[in-house]
Formats: C-alpha cells, structure tokens, sequence
C-alpha cells in the first residue's frame, strides 16, 4: 500500500511538496538514499538490492535543467510476461533522468504500475494497467496516489475487499490532515534548515499521525502474514521542489524521529529534530 501525497501551489516559492511512503516486505533488502547508479551519476535515490531499481528518484538538476523527482506504485491489472518481463525499479530512474524517457518503451513487459512524475513546473501520473497507458496532469491542489491510482480511482483496482478497504481508509484520514496543515515551503530558507522546521506541520503526519500500525487508515504500517513474512513501512521519504532548487528528506525508521536530510551530492546527514 506505497502511499504519495503531491501537493501543488504555482504561486508558491516551493510549487511541489510530496510525501512518499513505501510499503514493502520487512525482509526486502536495501540502501538509502545515494548516487548508487554508474550509469546515472546524477540521480540520488534509494536502491532495492533484490532488483537494482528504485522506489523515488530525484535529479537535482542544475543551470538550465530543472530539478525532478518520479517515485513508483505498484498497480493492478495484467502482468507481464514472466519471460519478457523487466524490474519496475527501473522506471523511476528513467523518469528522473529525462521527463520524456519512457516514450518508446515496450511496457507490456511491465507489471502495472502508477508512475508519479514531477517537476516545479508540472506534475504528471502515468499509470499502466497491463494494456493501457494513461497520462494524467495534475491541476493546483492536494493530490493523492496509492496502488488504487490516482485518488484511488484507477480502472483496475484490487481483488482485494481488505486491501481497497484500508486504501480508502489512508485516504479518508490523511488527505483532510494535510489539507489542514500549513503547507510547508522547505526550498524558501537555507538548505541546512532542521526538519522540523523545513516541513512544519507535515512532519507529524508523516511520522503516522498517531495511529497504531494495525489501525485501517495506518500511513506507517505493520502486518504479520505469518511465515516470517512481514509486510510494514520500510521509508518515508519528503521532496520539495522548486525552479531553483530541491530539498529531500528521509526516514529510514518509519513512526521515529529519525529524519535524514539527503546531499544531494548523496550523502545524507541527521537532522537536527
């Protein structure tokens, strides 16, 4: 149930702000935040060690290049070809790298997937069901994508009541939370600014908002499926985005106050909370 909260104000010093949540198995190996691609020297991201990829991306862009951040959910539809198929991992990077890099790919041999793409000038969701590719750009306002899609309201959804039930649920609490709380301009001050600072009243929300991991709505979750298979929150992560600039910071710990602010040469130093 990966979780991206898109807020987009225009006339705002910081025009995107994005709180991402990924949900994954506890045992899914994986490093922080860094330059961990060869190939891609600007792109600061965290990297799943099962595949390669990455769940966000962000470009810190530079002279006539704007910064950019993609993060991936998984979605639901008609899978891949087993044979033919590639890492999702992968589309992240992609779109982060160049914002028209995914034209011309063969996505039939992807899994569905819904594919956040942003800028300060625009933010995009592209979501592929298995057989259709929709694009979709988001108007000023508070946005939220889930594995549902865009305000939960993809074509193909879930098989599951339970599943549909909690994204619902995420939705219904968190969305009227943020709206509520003074939107944060992370990118208006010096870039050594304390988290707590930088994203304000945003923080506690996207350290859980005080719900128990088991809770329905939970953003940070935790589910024991028995066999030693433990599904939870695995990161966090907050992105803001500005012409002139982008502040990333991240949450190896989900529920803690443990919050990172990531270099954008890589390295990430903790935040003073």
């Amino acid at each position: 149930m990966c979780t991206a909260f898109v807020s987009i104000d225009p006339g705002s010093t910081t025009p995107v702000v994005v709180l991402a949540v990924r949900d994954e198995y506890i045992g899914r190996d994986w490093l922080p935040p860094d330059r961990h691609w060869p190939s891609r020297p600007a792109l600061v991201g965290g990297r799943d060690l099962l595949a390669g990829g990455t769940w966000l991306a962000v470009h810190p862009g530079g002279d006539d290049e704007p910064s950019r951040m993609a993060c991936l959910l998984n979605g639901f539809g008609r899978a891949a070809d087993p044979a033919l198929r590639l890492s999702r991992g992968d589309l992240p990077l992609l779109a982060a790298a160049d914002g028209d890099a995914l034209e011309g790919l063969d996505l039939e041999r992807y899994d569905p997937f819904h594919l956040v793409r942003a800028q300060a000038g625009e933010v995009r969701v592209l979501s592929w069901s298995g057989h259709e590719l929709r694009e979709r750009r988001l108007p000023p306002g508070l946005h939220v994508v889930v594995n549902d899609g865009l305000e939960g309201e993809a074509e193909n959804r879930t098989s599951s009541l339970r599943a549909g039930r909690m994204m619902a649920a995420r939705i219904a609490h968190f969305r009227p939370r943020l709206a509520a709380a003074r939107r944060p301009e992370p990118t208006s001050s010096p870039a050594g600014r304390p988290t707590t600072e930088a994203w304000g009243q945003w923080l506690p929300v996207a350290a859980g908002d005080g719900l128990e991991l088991d809770e329905p709505a939970a953003l940070i979750q935790r589910r024991d499926f028995g066999d030693g298979r433990i599904w939870g929150t695995t990161s966090v992560s907050l992105v803001a985005l500005a012409r002139s600039g982008v502040r990333y910071d991240f949450n190896p710990a989900p529920g803690s106050h443990v919050w990172h602010q990531v270099g954008l040469g890589g390295q990430a130093r903790t935040a003073a909370i």
